[in-house]
C-alpha cells in the first residue's frame, strides 16, 4: 500500500513515503515496448477499464484505451482493420509498418499528436483518447476517438423562457464550446482551455471575446484560476467558490445559467465565461446586481413591455424582503399605523393565538420554506403536489386549531409568491436568507429594525466588488448611459454602447454614425 503525504496547503507537489516510479518522474518513453508497457500497467494497476491489446507482432503495436469512452465500432473500421489486413502483416506496400506508417497512411483520424512521455501517454488515455505504442520507437500516437455516452441538448429546466432559443448546455465540453461558436462566429471570439484539479484533471476553457473584454478583468481571472489547488472539480461551483470576491456575503458575484444564449449576450457586452467539463451550468463574471434581477425574456420581447415587466419584478422583490417584517413591526409595535378596521379585523383573527405574531410569521416562515425544499428534493411527478397540498393542508389546519392567524398565512403565501419572481435562483436565495434577519429586528425594534436592517444591505452592496466592478453600478457609481438597462430597458437601436467599467477597447455596439433614428414615417425612413 502506498501512502502519500501533502507537504502543506500552499504547496503545488505532493510526496511520497515510498520511491518514485519512473512515471511519476515524467519519465520519457523507451525504445522497447516492453519497457513502455510495464510502466504504464504499473501506472494503471487495478483498473480493469484500461485495456492494453496488442496489434501486431512485426513490429510489436499495442494498442491502449478506456472502455467505455471509446468509440469502439469506429477503433475496429479505423485503426485494427488497416493495420490488420492493409498489405501484408508488419507491412504496407513492402515497407515495413512505423509509427509514421500509421499516424499518416493507417489511422483515418482527424486529430492525432504525438507525445514522448508517459505522463502524456496517460493523460491521453484518461481523456478518452487511444494511444498506439510502437517497438522501437520512443514516441506514442495519441488519437482522439471519443464515444462515452452524453446527454442530448434539451431545453433547460431551471431557465425556462417564453420566447427564446431552446437549447441549453450539458455535461459534456465541447458540445458546450460549441453552442457558442455557432452564435458568434468571429475569430476573436477566444477559448482558453486549462486544466484545474491534481486528481480528476477536469478541463475548462474560458471563452471571452478579444477586443471587447476587458484585460485587467482577463488577467485577474487568469490569476485566480491558476490559484486553486484542489484534488477534484466536479461542478462549476467548485471553481465560483474559489474566485469569488467576498465568500461570506449572501449575494452571489457570479452569475451561472444553463442558456447559451445568455453567455453570449455577457460577452458581446465585454463578460468573460467559465465553463467547466461535466455540468451544464456555465460561470459569467463580473455580475452586477441588477444582472440578478434581468431575465432572459427582457431583450426578446418589446421594450415597453419589459420596462412594465421591471417594474412589477422590483416591487415583488421589495415584498418577498420586507412584507413579513413589516407585518409583525406594524401589529407588534406600531398599530396606530394601521386602519382602524383592518387593525380590528386583524385582532379578532389573533382572538385565542398562543404565540406572539413574531413567533407565529417566524413559525410559518421556517414552514414554508420547509415545504420548498421538501418540494424541490422529492421526484418530479410527486414533488410540486406535496408542495401545495401540504401548504394548502397545514395553513388550515394551523388556522383552525387557533396556532396562527390567518392574516400570517395570507403573509407569508404573499412573500413566497413574490419571491418566485425574482430570475435567477441564487440570488432569490440571497433575500430568503436576509428576510429572517429583518424579521428578527423587526420583532425586536419594529420599524425602526427594519430601517436598520436596510441601511446595513445597502452599505454591504455599496462596497462589494465583483472582480473589481462596484456590485451596484451602473446606478453607484452613476453612469447615465448604463441606466438605460437597470429600471428600464430601452429600444435596442438606443443601447448602441456596452457597459464602460467591464469593456474593453471597443465599447460600441453600434458603429457611431449608424444608429438609427427613433422616428420613422410610414414607409420606414
Amino acid at each position: 500500500m502506498r501512502f502519500v503525504r501533502i507537504k502543506s496547503h500552499s504547496s503545488n507537489q505532493i510526496e511520497s513515503t515510498n520511491p518514485p516510479l519512473p512515471n511519476e518522474q515524467n519519465a520519457e518513453l523507451s525504445t522497447e515496448l516492453v519497457m513502455n508497457e510495464k510502466m504504464l500497467r504499473e501506472t494503471f494497476q487495478e483498473c480493469s477499464d484500461i485495456v492494453f491489446r496488442p496489434i501486431c507482432n512485426n513490429p510489436k503495436v499495442l494498442l491502449i484505451y478506456t472502455d467505455g469512452l471509446i468509440d469502439t465500432k469506429t477503433l475496429d473500421i479505423v485503426v485494427l482493420t488497416p493495420i490488420l489486413f492493409n498489405g501484408t502483416p508488419g507491412e504496407l506496400n513492402g515497407v515495413p509498418i512505423s509509427g509514421q506508417i500509421i499516424q499518416e497512411q493507417l489511422v483515418a483520424i482527424s486529430q492525432i499528436q504525438t507525445v514522448s512521455t508517459v505522463k502524456d501517454v496517460t493523460d491521453g488515455i484518461l481523456k478518452a483518447n487511444i494511444a498506439l505504442l510502437v517497438d522501437g520507437e520512443n514516441m506514442a500516437i495519441i488519437a482522439d476517438l471519443k464515444g462515452f455516452e452524453k446527454r442530448a441538448v434539451e431545453e433547460p429546466a431551471a431557465e425556462v423562457s417564453i420566447r427564446g432559443p431552446r437549447d441549453g448546455f450539458t455535461e459534456t465540453l465541447r458540445i458546450n464550446t460549441s453552442l457558442i461558436r455557432r452564435r458568434i462566429r468571429s475569430p476573436k471570439l477566444k477559448m482558453e482551455s486549462i486544466t484545474v484539479g491534481q486528481v480528476s484533471q477536469t478541463d475548462i476553457v474560458i471563452v471571452y471575446i478579444d477586443g471587447i473584454v476587458s484585460n485587467p478583468i482577463l488577467k485577474e481571472v487568469r490569476k485566480r484560476i491558476d490559484r486553486i489547488q484542489i484534488d477534484g472539480i466536479l461542478e462549476s461551483g467548485f471553481i465560483e467558490e474559489f474566485i469569488e470576491d467576498a465568500t461570506w456575503s449572501p449575494f452571489p458575484q457570479i452569475q451561472n445559467t444553463e442558456r447559451p444564449d445568455i453567455v453570449c449576450a455577457s460577452l458581446l457586452e465585454g463578460k468573460i465565461a467559465i465553463i467547466v467539463d461535466n455540468t451544464p451550468f456555465a460561470l459569467i463574471l463580473p455580475m452586477t446586481f441588477w444582472t440578478g434581477l434581468q431575465a432572459v425574456e427582457d431583450y426578446y420581447e418589446r421594450s415597453i413591455y419589459t420596462t412594465f415587466v421591471r417594474f412589477v419584478r422590483y416591487s415583488l422583490l421589495n415584498i418577498a424582503l420586507l412584507l413579513p417584517s413589516l407585518y409583525v413591526a406594524l401589529s407588534t409595535f406600531h398599530q396606530q399605523l394601521i386602519p382602524t378596521n383592518l387593525l380590528i379585523s386583524i385582532a379578532s383573527s389573533r382572538e385565542g393565538v398562543p404565540f406572539p405574531t413574531f413567533v407565529e410569521t417566524l413559525l410559518m416562515e421556517f414552514m414554508f420554506e420547509g415545504l420548498r425544499e421538501a418540494g424541490i428534493r422529492m421526484p418530479k411527478a410527486v414533488g410540486s403536489a406535496v408542495s401545495i397540498v401540504g401548504a394548502l393542508v397545514i395553513g388550515q389546519a394551523a388556522v383552525q386549531a387557533g396556532i396562527v392567524s390567518a392574516p400570517v398565512v395570507i403573509v407569508v403565501a404573499t412573500t413566497g409568491i413574490a419571491s418566485f419572481a425574482i430570475p435567477r435562483y441564487n440570488f432569490g436565495t440571497a433575500y430568503r436568507l436576509l428576510r429572517f434577519p429583518m424579521l428578527i429586528l423587526a420583532g425586536m425594534l419594529g420599524l425602526y429594525g427594519i430601517i436598520s436592517g436596510v441601511f446595513l444591505m445597502i452599505i454591504h452592496l455599496l462596497s462589494l466588488r465583483s472582480f473589481g466592478v462596484p456590485y451596484m453600478s451602473p446606478v453607484v457609481p452613476l453612469m447615465t448611459q448604463g441606466l438605460k438597462d437597470v429600471f428600464i430597458r430601452a429600444p435596442r437601436w438606443s443601447m448602441n454602447q456596452r457597459p464602460s467599467l467591464f469593456s474593453g477597447v471597443n465599447k460600441r455596439r453600434i458603429p457611431e454614425g449608424q444608429q438609427p433614428s427613433p422616428k420613422r414615417g410610414r414607409d420606414g425612413k
